[in-house]
């Protein structure tokens, strides 16, 4: 048999070397399966594209690499010798192997599958962020979102730390060294009492509020809600914190304890005891970040960005 020349030492070692010789190992390995399973190397060399010389070149110097005969040859064909039918049922299970991984990753750097954390601060539940997420799962059926609800101040530290792959704030929070894109805003309601007395007008100035405790869904050592709401009612206004969830604030606001401030996406629950009455003021709404690590480069996470942004623009939602 011909013993093919080893590569020299120094090239054997460089990068290129080694990543041409295994290109060349993969396919001498899809080759022998191929001409195992036609059962003739003309058949095997028509299926490939190649001439028989060059496929036959092939299996004998993998023959050789290897020191065993893998296949034998006679007048009515080839068949597998006993150390070649061991030999290409692993290269099956190899190449099968290779080829679902070579899929997976594929799949995963096209975000046709793989899997991301998001945070928010409310629950999405309204439109236009639920929208959003429903035509986002529609087209990728096969990525996995976990939501995870918290403060903003737990958000920023989760999304910088890597707990979380992006999230989704409102913008009159600063967020230091990470990369934001406004979604959309939405207009601002009060959320009174069913009989409250301002239940009564069309619309609510600031002014209407000013005289009234205004309940914020807000963990301790974040003020950031209420810095925002005081820059839009004004200074000296009782606030009420609450490290609650959003929920239980709307249900003390039913019971008569206060009112509050609710997002457009929010006004669209419906809680007992409780009504929405828009605010009508040019300055009465917020803007819906998302923010994420601008180092970050998973694919999923790149497309879900890019997504988010094309798909709010194009709904014309910002």
């Amino acid at each position: 048999m011909h013993v093919p020349a080893p590569l020299p030492r120094d090239l054997a070692l460089l990068p290129g070397a080694r990543r041409c010789r295994d290109a060349m190992q993969l396919i001498a390995l899809r080759s022998l399966l191929a001409v195992a399973e036609a059962g003739s190397f003309a058949k095997a060399a028509t299926q490939l594209g190649v001439n028989s010389s060059t496929l036959t070149r092939r299996i004998t110097d993998l023959e050789d690499e290897l020191g065993l005969t893998l296949l034998e040859r006679s007048r009515t064909g080839i068949r597998p010798t006993s150390g070649g039918a061991a030999v290409i049922e692993g290269v099956r299970r190899t190449l099968a192997n290779l080829d679902k991984l070579v899929d997976t990753a594929h799949a995963n750097g096209t975000a046709k599958t793989g899997e991301f954390k998001l945070g928010v601060r409310t629950p999405p539940i309204g439109d236009p962020l639920r929208r959003l997420l429903a035509v986002w799962r529609r087209d990728h059926p096969m990525v996995v979102v976990t939501v995870h609800e918290m403060p903003d101040h737990h958000l920023y530290t989760a999304l910088t730390n890597r707990c979380l792959d992006v999230a989704l704030f409102s913008g009159y929070g600063h967020w230091p060294n990470v990369a934001t894109e406004l979604l959309f805003r939405e207009r601002l309601f009060a959320a009174l009492p069913e009989r409250h007395i301002l239940s009564a007008q069309a619309d609510i100035r600031w002014s209407d509020l000013r005289n009234e405790t205004i309940l914020l869904h807000e963990w301790d050592g974040n003020h950031t809600t209420r810095e925002f709401y005081a820059s839009l009612v004004g200074v000296g206004i009782p606030f009420r914190s609450h490290p609650a969830s959003e929920q239980s604030v709307f249900a003390l606001i039913a019971a008569g304890f206060g009112v509050t401030l609710a997002t457009e996406s929010q006004a669209q629950v419906n809680v007992p005891g409780m009504i929405y009455k828009r605010i009508a003021e040019n300055n009465a709404f917020v803007e819906v970040r998302l923010a994420w690590i601008p180092s970050s480069e998973d694919a999923v996470v790149g497309r879900f960005i890019s997504f988010m942004r094309d798909q709010s623009r194009r709904e014309g939602a910002g």
